[in-house]
Parts: structure tokens; sequence; C-alpha cells
């Protein structure tokens, strides 16, 4: 049994604040939820393929191929500000 300890512990860690008033209702909830989970597990799934995902979905990305890309100096022409071969950006960290 889940306890109210046990969900504001839970809460902590994934970084939410629940109130006291709430705890035994979410204590309630995930008693549910690992009901669930328990009940999952007696399945038998020996026989279903592993997947990553449910959809059969492929790979769209292209092929990687080596292209010409642009030299140092093509890319620096863009830059307002540089430096020795190197872009120069504004401070962002203090």
């Amino acid at each position: 049994m889940i306890d109210n300890q046990t969900v504001q512990y839970i809460a902590g860690l994934s970084r939410l604040r629940v109130q006291d008033q709430d705890s035994s209702r979410f204590a309630r909830d995930l008693e549910v939820i690992l009901h669930y989970v328990r009940q999952l597990e007696e399945l038998d799934v020996k026989d279903v393929p592993a997947t990553s995902h449910v959809l059969n979905i492929q790979n769209v990305f292209r092929k990687d191929e080596i292209a010409p890309s642009l030299t140092q100096e093509q890319a620096l022409s863009f830059a307002i500000e540089k430096n020795s071969g190197h872009y120069i950006v504004p401070k962002v960290i203090e």
C-alpha cells in the first residue's frame, strides 16, 4: 500500500508540490496504476517481437553521403564579427 509519505517522496523526485490533502487521493491513484501494471506483467509476451514504436514507421532520413561544403572563408564571410578564423558572438554567460 502506498502511503502519503511515499506520495510526497515521489512528488519530490518529480519536482512536484503535492498538498497534504491531495496525498491520499494520489496514493489511491498510484495503487490503481500499480495494480494495472501487475496485470500487464501476467501477460505472455514471449511471441511478441520487440519494438521501439507501436506504428510501422521507417527511417525518413536521407543517406549519409559526402557532399561539398563551404570553405572556412566562405562560412566566415557571413559573420558580423570574426577573429583568427572564428566567429565572435556576444557573451551570454557571466
